[in-house]
């Protein structure tokens, strides 16, 4: 897994169907068009929950937390198969890339079947995570990636089906697209771990 430690552009669209849709795409528009000095945090969720799942994680703490660290959020749920046979692998990606002074931090998207099951399986992988439900349905509307069980409440219009990660620049914007669902494990060769625009904090 270490080999995979190794640039690719993506797209990133909105779609507003609710409060805390609406509230992303303001926060993502803003990211666009910051200027220098301006912090990149506020371009997160509206609500990141900390590894235990309930816990919600202060903004003011996020500076101190995310410094030197490259960000991605993880969509996936733990009734897909193919979710819970490559999370091992990334896992094992985090930890290498962790002792290669690289760190990273994974946000769980959870297109799990209640808050409950979200919860466990982001304390169990150690994860930050959105909330379960509109907050969670905001994001994948916003980057397209929802599971196939999915899209009767979200559409047919997305780009992927989970797994998926999004990797974002330090505007919080998204910076490289890891195909997990189709290329599975070799797909995380993809994130760009040595570019300083995916290195939060390095120059804000």
């Amino acid at each position: 897994l270490t080999s995979l430690l190794t640039t690719r552009g993506s797209f990133i669209t909105t779609t507003t169907l609710s409060s805390s849709q609406r509230l992303i795409a303001t926060r993502m528009s803003s990211s666009s068009s910051s200027t220098a000095g301006s912090s990149p945090w506020s371009s997160l969720a509206p609500r990141l929950l900390d590894v235990d799942g309930t816990s919600v994680i202060s903004p003011e703490s996020l500076a101190e937390r995310l410094d030197k660290k490259r960000v991605a959020y993880y969509f996936a749920a733990g009734w897909c198969p193919m979710c819970t046979s490559f999370e091992p692998a990334l896992v094992q990606f985090r930890q290498a890339a962790l002792d290669s002074q690289k760190p990273v931090q994974l946000i769980y998207v959870p297109s799990d079947r209640t808050p409950t099951d979200a919860s466990k399986r982001a304390s169990a992988m150690g994860m930050w995570s959105v909330p379960h439900g509109e907050e969670a349905d905001a994001l994948k509307k916003s980057f397209k990636i929802w599971s196939g069980a999915e899209s009767m409440k979200l559409g047919f219009g997305r780009r992927s089906g989970v797994p998926a990660l999004v990797v974002l620049d330090t505007d919080g914007a998204e910076m490289t697209f890891i195909e997990a669902e189709s290329k599975g494990v070799q797909s995380l060769s993809s994130w760009p771990l040595n570019d300083e625009k995916g290195i939060w904090g390095l120059s804000k």
